[in-house]
């Protein structure tokens, strides 16, 4: 899917709960270790609440111990654009999604290896979709990040 396929609507901002809407499209932040997300440990992807663009993998989730839901990398770099961020008196890196332009987080440069990258994101700008939901929703594409090798037990008696 294309960027274009994944835009904001009138729709899609009147469904938005206010703390959505104050993160998505007013660049606002949610309380740390009261959201959603932060330590969900399910295995699915995360959504552009505005417009559904299909942004990160659990598979690449990890606890930052930040209080909001961090990964490694995008799905698809595509998926985000960064900007500087000026505000709060500091030089930080916003993260918005490509398709609807929503406000997501800030990536910082202190993450897990290999390239020490952390997206810390706001679970109010995100709508998570498990990985038995993905097909239904439209996301079948995804399913093969979950796929895991099935290994035959050795030695196993009936």
């Amino acid at each position: 899917m294309t960027t274009n396929e994944y835009r904001k609507t009138p729709e899609s901002l009147n469904r938005l709960t206010e703390i959505q809407h104050r993160v998505t499209q007013q660049d606002g932040t949610e309380p740390a270790f009261r959201n959603e997300y932060w330590d969900t440990h399910e295995p699915g992807i995360y959504v552009d609440v505005v417009s559904g663009q299909p942004l990160f993998s659990s598979t690449r989730k990890f606890d930052s111990g930040t209080g909001w839901p961090s990964f490694t990398a995008p799905i698809d770099a595509d998926a985000v654009a960064t900007e500087t961020d000026r505000t709060l008196g500091t030089v930080r890196i916003e993260v918005r999604s490509t398709g609807a332009d929503s406000h997501l987080g800030h990536v910082f440069h202190d993450g897990p290896a290999p390239d020490g990258t952390r997206y810390c994101m706001n679970s109010a700008a995100l709508r998570f979709v498990p990985v038995a939901a993905l097909v239904e929703e439209g996301y079948g594409q995804f399913a093969a990040l979950f796929d895991t090798v099935q290994h035959s037990e050795k030695g196993a008696t009936s």
